[in-house]
């Protein structure tokens, strides 16, 4: 669960989440809806992965990432120990906003 926390405590981390949910993107796809470099945001999808928040794929040159909603409905049922029942999709009980 730290892993989640650690992952879910940066801004760009949780936009990564939302773009995401809407279905699979490529890094270019990513990098548009950023004011990052490539490199940073390699660095927060390395994040996510560690925390097995998204998984990815290769086709071709290049890597296709999506959310992998599992380790979030494991943090969601955890979380509960401590601020009581959150439902099972954490994205309608917590608001992940999206900045430009």
């Amino acid at each position: 669960m730290d892993k989640i926390f650690k992952a879910m405590a940066d801004v760009n981390r949780r936009k990564i989440l939302t773009l995401l949910r809407n279905g699979e993107m490529s890094v270019n796809e990513l990098l548009k809806n950023f004011e990052i470099t490539q490199a940073t945001l390699s660095n927060h999808l390395s994040i996510l992965r560690k925390a097995k928040l998204v998984e990815s794929r290769i086709l071709g040159k290049r890597r296709i990432y999506r959310l992998n909603i599992e380790p979030l409905k494991f943090f969601t049922r955890n979380i509960g120990k401590f601020v009581g029942n959150l439902g099972e999709n954490i994205f309608s009980e917590i608001e992940i906003r999206t900045r430009k």
